[in-house]
């Protein structure tokens, strides 16, 4: 015969299937819990770079490739068709004002400077000449007015007298025109030779200066290859540093040729090219920041060459310290143009993960966790963005490169 369960007993396995099915539960969460632990990604804190949401200033700016130049950089030309006679220095080496490059072989200006010297004496002697002429023919010529004028005296006094005979009928009339025409023909001749004197003088006188002038263009021609002579002793035209020149003692060079080039020492400026997609951004007095070995220098645009080169364009950079110990000739470096600037802006500083502007996905992270976010990105240089959307004040950002992780909505992070 049956007997009736008590209640104490019925109470007692209640209890225990319930601590069953709640120890069951737990065995199941726990095993999910390890089965999502051990597929899931997980990356250590130290293998990720950082960046935190703050408030600062942002530029944009333009990223250009510079080259550091010399402010002031001369190209020493060959003064005539010669050859390089001697070499006293060599590229790289650095030189005082007038000191020896070299020595270009001089002995055809020599030449030149005795023929000009042999014209100079020649035209110096013709003026001379021209001198002495003139004055002997001008003599001659005022002895022969002094005897027409003494012929002219003598005619006019037989002229007056025959008139006064004729008046008494003592003359005829045929002595008194022959008189007469005597002294017409004394003044006629009188007249030559007075004008035969100016025109003596003048013509002479011009030869004399024609004379004169040949000298002077022989004189300047002379001055000329004289300088092209102390041109052949090539002479640094200021402290500076030799950036090239030839070296082949005994070549050929033509005149103008460049034979060697000389920069200053302490005085450069940058040459930066962009690709011409940015030239609608660019205008004179921008800042500058130009980067190199972690050190920055600050600049403004200097001038913006109009030519588009290759789909470059190119623009000269004066630098706030333009004899910074850093600057070297020819040296490469990096060239930021600001062309905005915007103070207590929300910032980041960026890194791999940020590309460029506009709407992107990021990885924020969240009590352990780097959850995947959209924001908007404005203003940006190389260093630091601003975030005009998608982010608070305080919140952390991975920047380092999780692209392999693209395709995920979040990962774990492990201290």
């Amino acid at each position: 015969m049956d007997q009736a369960i008590s209640q104490d007993k019925l109470k007692s396995k209640s209890r225990k299937r319930l601590a069953w099915i709640a120890l069951a539960i737990l065995g199941i969460s726990f095993s999910a819990w390890a089965v999502n632990r051990a597929v899931s990604e997980s990356f250590p804190m130290s293998s990720l770079r950082l960046s935190q949401v703050h408030m600062g200033t942002v530029d944009n700016t333009i990223n250009a490739s510079g080259t550091v130049m010399p402010v002031h950089e001369e190209q020493i030309p060959s003064p005539s068709p010669t050859r390089i006679a001697k070499i006293l220095a060599k590229a790289g080496q650095v030189l005082k004002a007038g000191e020896v490059l070299m020595i270009l072989d001089d002995r055809a200006i020599r030449v030149a400077i005795d023929n000009l010297r042999e014209q100079i004496s020649q035209q110096e002697i013709r003026v001379e000449t021209l001198r002495l002429e003139m004055e002997s023919n001008l003599r001659k010529i005022a002895s022969e007015i002094e005897l027409l004028e003494l012929d002219l005296q003598s005619n006019q006094v037989k002229l007056a007298r025959f008139k006064k005979l004729g008046a008494i009928g003592i003359t005829s009339q045929v002595d008194l025109q022959a008189a007469e025409l005597s002294v017409k023909r004394n003044e006629v001749q009188l007249r030559q030779h007075q004008e035969s004197l100016l025109d003596t003088r003048k013509t002479t006188q011009s030869n004399i200066e024609n004379a004169r002038l040949q000298k002077s263009i022989f004189q300047k021609q002379f001055e000329l290859q004289m300088n092209l002579l102390d041109q052949t002793q090539v002479k640094a035209p200021f402290d500076g540093l030799i950036t090239w020149m030839m070296s082949d003692e005994g070549a050929s060079v033509n005149a103008g040729q460049m034979i060697a080039k000389v920069s200053e020492l302490n005085n450069f400026r940058v040459e930066a090219s962009v690709s011409d997609f940015y030239a609608r951004y660019l205008a004179p007095e921008q800042k500058v920041r130009v980067e190199y070995s972690g050190q920055i220098l600050t600049g403004r645009v200097q001038n913006i060459l109009p030519e588009i080169q290759n789909g470059t364009v190119k623009l000269l950079v004066s630098l706030d310290q333009p004899n910074h110990p850093l600057l070297r000739h020819k040296l490469r470096v990096e060239t930021n143009i600001v062309t905005e600037h915007k103070n207590d802006a929300l910032v980041l500083d960026t890194g791999p993960a940020i590309s460029g502007k506009g709407r992107q996905e990021v990885y924020v992270l969240d009590s352990g966790r780097a959850v995947k976010r959209s924001i908007e990105v404005g203003l940006g240089d190389s260093k630091t963005v601003e975030i005009t959307s998608g982010l608070k004040l305080g919140e952390q950002v991975i920047v380092s490169d999780v692209s392999r992780l693209k395709h995920m909505q979040s990962f774990r992070v492990t201290q």
